[in-house]
């Protein structure tokens, strides 16, 4: 008998078929893994699709709210934010409507506005799809500032070329035709121009040249006018009037810098001032020769012949200096003072000042009966009170000191400027904006900080007076030519903007040799400008003859990047920086608030 013994394994039909059975489950679950690997990969393409597709809807919404700024620069607000598009659906690139997705768009400005706004804001666009997706894309937008150019015509005079050697520093452009003489130019930056160059061979252009660009309207005098709100807003309008002649004025601007914080600098954010006098008299208050009675002859120290004529040895604003205190030349009594005024007039101490000086009087005097100073009609910052006698005087051109303070002093008439800038500012005009002294910046342009910027926009002409700071002149009983000023040179730090035209007064009159510049004769030196020069057509400084001066033209760049407050653009908005928005907690309202002013410092 066989026998037969029991067990629990398989025979190899049922091990094969086991082994089948696992091989097929796992084989089943690669698949099935591989499977939904490849779902969740097309679903994270699908979405980042179409997460890149609201992107780039985003995207376009900005470039269709700077198209719409660009044609219309007025809509960009000065404060505040516009909504362009509010939950408007989206379409295609061949107009079709997109499914479910919906756009809003903004331009505001952000920041502290006031002071600077109007030259750069904000674009934000912000996509939606019904699924919940969402992009916000941010385009900081800068307005293309006049300040920009290094010079600007709106046309160009038939007699006025580029020559002499000249160099041109920083961008110009012109809607008229740029000449070059045959002395030849070199321009270190763009040139364009809505006609052409004619002899264009004589030129060496660094950086090539455009011809018949797009023309560039000149600033409109409604755009002038816009700036006398902001000037009201911020506490700085004067009224003053259009009284006297050619480089005159009945008002003057002095600005200055106050060493607060006796750092010894005045270059701190709240050191920044200006101060407003008034007078009936133009010609006092422009330092000119002005008609007066004087004394021609003395005896035993007392006057012996009298004269009434315009003479400067009659003059109340030119004098010398006895013992560290001004006399003027209209005061000398030999018997006294040891000479009298015209010898006062050839001393080495000679010196002329704008009316209104402390100089004139030896310190401050609020009323000194020829004219007065304006009161300032803000609070008085607590440390000038305690520095200075004319506390009362200064009208702050910052904001800790005035925290309303738009960047802005409108004048209505014409208005003589002078002094040291501290700060940012633009003075506008509706008449003439007069040169009447130096009028420079606290810090050193050529430093390149931007710490300090001023724009000067006249209705009319920006003019350097033919004064007794600027011009030399003669002492009756001498041929020679003095200079009543620290130097023979004018300096200016800005950028001037004239609907009219930028010019010297009586340029083709006076000496022809009487001063140097950088070490050649002329009749009255250089004029050394840093900053631009936009014109209607090129006014004259100077003849060839001698006549006037020779202008000295530096190209400021921070003008371009940090033009002075409210200064007219072009219309065209550049784009600056671009950024990625965090969707979460986004706030449309809190994003375009401005940050509230600093008060008063202490």
């Amino acid at each position: 008998m066989r026998r037969t013994e029991k067990g629990t394994g398989l025979g190899e039909e049922g091990i094969a078929l086991i082994t089948t059975l696992l091989v097929g489950l796992v084989t089943g679950a690669l698949v099935m893994g591989t499977l939904i690997l490849g779902s969740n990969h097309l679903l994270l393409d699908r979405n980042w699709s179409r997460q890149n597709n609201l992107v780039g809807l985003a995207d376009g919404g900005l470039e269709v709210i700077r198209s719409h700024l660009n044609a219309n620069p007025s809509l960009f607000p000065d404060s505040g934010y516009l909504t362009f598009e509010d939950g408007v659906p989206v379409q295609d690139v061949a107009g079709r409507l997109i499914p479910g997705v919906r756009r809003w768009t903004y331009a505001g400005s952000t920041g502290t506005t006031p002071g600077h706004p109007g030259a750069s804001g904000n674009l934000v666009s912000l996509v939606r799809d019904h699924a919940g997706g969402v992009a916000i894309r941010r385009q900081q937008v800068l307005q293309e500032s006049f300040a920009r150019f290094a010079y600007f015509t709106d046309r160009e005079d038939g007699n006025a070329y580029f020559g002499g050697n000249d160099h041109v520093w920083g961008p110009l452009h012109s809607n008229g035709q740029i000449r070059v003489h045959d002395s030849r130019a070199t321009f270190h930056d763009e040139v364009t121009t809505a006609e052409g160059i004619y002899q264009a061979w004589n030129g060496s252009f660094e950086k090539g040249y455009r011809e018949h660009s797009p023309a560039i309207q000149l600033p409109t005098t409604a755009e002038l006018m816009n700036l006398r709100r902001q000037a009201q807003l911020g506490h700085a309008h004067v009224l003053g009037d259009n009284s006297g002649g050619p480089g005159e004025a009945t008002t003057r601007i002095e600005f200055m810098a106050v060493d607060l914080n006796a750092d010894g600098d005045g270059r701190d954010d709240d050191e920044g001032f200006f101060r407003v006098y008034q007078s009936d008299d133009s010609e006092w208050v422009s330092a000119k020769v002005t008609l007066s009675t004087y004394c021609t002859e003395w005896r035993g120290g007392r006057c012996a012949g009298w004269s009434t004529q315009h003479d400067i040895r009659g003059s109340e604003n030119c004098g010398d200096y006895h013992n560290g205190r001004f006399v003027s030349a209209a005061d000398h009594n030999p018997a006294v003072h040891g000479h009298d005024g015209a010898f006062a007039l050839r001393s080495s101490s000679r010196r002329c000042h704008l009316g209104g000086s402390d100089e004139l009087w030896n310190e401050f005097v609020a009323d000194d009966g020829r004219g007065a100073w304006l009161p300032w009609r803000g609070p008085v910052h607590p440390k000038l009170r305690a520095l200075r006698a004319d506390a009362d005087f200064l009208w702050p051109i910052s904001r800790p000191n005035n925290p309303e303070f738009r960047g802005v002093i409108f004048v209505d008439g014409k208005v003589l400027v002078s002094g040291t800038v501290r700060g940012r500012v633009t003075v506008a005009a509706t008449s003439d904006i007069v040169v009447g002294d130096d009028i420079i910046y606290a810090t050193d342009p050529g430093a390149g900080s931007c710490e300090d910027i001023a724009g000067y926009f006249s209705g009319k002409k920006v003019v350097l007076s033919d004064n007794l700071l600027n011009a030399p002149a003669q002492v009756p009983g001498s041929s020679t030519y003095y200079t009543f000023d620290e130097s023979a040179s004018e300096f200016l730090h800005g950028v001037v903007l004239a609907l009219d035209v930028f010019t010297v007064e009586d340029y083709s009159s006076g000496p022809t040799s009487a001063q140097y510049c950088e070490g050649k004769r002329a009749g009255r030196g250089c004029i050394y400008l840093s900053g631009g020069i936009v014109q209607s057509t090129r006014g004259a400084v100077g003849l060839p003859d001698g006549h006037g001066y020779v202008i000295r033209h530096s190209y400021d760049r921070c003008a371009a990047t940090r033009p002075p407050p409210h200064f007219p653009t072009t219309g065209t908005f550049l784009k600056g920086q671009y950024y990625q928005v965090d969707p979460a907690g986004f706030d449309v309202e809190a994003f375009f608030s401005p940050i509230p002013p600093v008060g008063l410092a202490n």
